[in-house]
């Protein structure tokens, strides 16, 4: 990435190292820790389509998911009727951001406001802020804000897509340990599928919990645990942070059995909340509100 090295920032913090790409969606896109990847990147990522990119943490905004109208995917309706086009996952990921590093050095401040480019398919003012601090060289701190800076109700549900770095034949010794949750599903209809009893403990290679969503049942009494033993790590999703709004779920998700990551998605919403309202947040003209998570490394 030679051409690209001078929009590439580095955050670092004894043996910890944020690489970051403000000017493509805002995206994190790596983190190691001691020299390891924590946070997947692919060493051939295609520049010209970062979207597609598996690896690093894409923002999803204004939202998340699949949303569609009359099936077609990408659409959604508002209350007039009027229909208009968002892209899946949002159009965060795809815009520059403007960045500021916060006076320590640890972290970084990336900002998103609304344009005619946003406004055709998601007529809102907004401010969005995602804020990336290393709380120390083993706790990574992530924030996203929804500034509402227009005079009418701002509907959004926001939400990550972390790449965890995980070997696939690693997968079957790895698990995935939750608080109470319960288990949905995006149908391929578009449909919520019926929420079932979710459990407290998975190996990354069960089935059951591709493309799955884990509906948080109230604040989390306990973090989402990820034991790699093959790495010799553990990594901590603490979703109870003061003056956060609350994670309604966390997804999960892989591409295929060969590859060399593992997505732990937490989101705001569900996909097409828009429309089916679950998880859908309104924040009010002059009214801000923010979500915020800690991941941390251990062994």
């Amino acid at each position: 990435m030679p051409a690209l090295s001078q929009q590439i920032l580095e955050i670092t913090e004894e043996g910890s190292r944020l690489r970051l790409a403000p000017h493509y969606g805002g995206r994190l896109l790596s983190w190691d820790v001691d020299g390891e990847p924590v946070i997947h990147w692919p060493e051939k990522a295609d520049w010209s389509r970062l979207g597609g990119v598996r690896g690093g943490n894409p923002l999803l905004f204004p939202f998340l998911g699949r949303h569609r109208v009359d099936g077609q995917i990408g659409r959604w309706r508002d209350a007039r009727g009027v229909v208009r086009e968002v892209p899946m996952h949002g159009f965060a990921r795809d815009l520059p951001f403007i960045a500021q590093i916060e006076p320590h050095g640890k972290g970084v401040r990336m900002t998103l406001q609304d344009s005619k480019a946003t406004r055709a398919g998601y007529p809102f003012g907004f401010r969005l802020e995602a804020a990336y601090r290393l709380i120390d060289a083993r706790t990574l701190e992530v924030e996203l804000s929804v500034f509402n800076t227009g005079d009418a109700p701002l509907p959004h549900y926001a939400g990550h897509h972390f790449y965890f770095t995980l070997p696939h034949i690693q997968r079957g010794a790895a698990s995935m340990e939750l608080p109470p949750t319960q288990r949905r599903y995006h149908r391929a209809d578009g449909a919520i599928a019926a929420a079932v009893p979710g459990q407290a403990r998975y190996t990354l290679d069960d089935p059951v919990i591709h493309d799955c969503m884990h509906c948080l049942q109230g604040l989390p009494d306990r973090p989402v645990r990820l034991r790699m033993p093959g790495l010799d790590r553990r990594i901590e999703i603490d979703l109870r942070r003061p003056g956060s709004v609350p994670w309604y779920c966390v997804t999960t998700w892989t591409e295929a059995a060969e590859s060399d990551f593992y997505c732990v998605e937490p989101w705001l919403g569900m996909p097409d909340a828009i429309h089916n309202g679950l998880g859908l947040r309104w924040v009010r003209p002059g009214q801000a509100e923010s979500a915020v998570l800690r991941i941390t490394v251990g062994r």
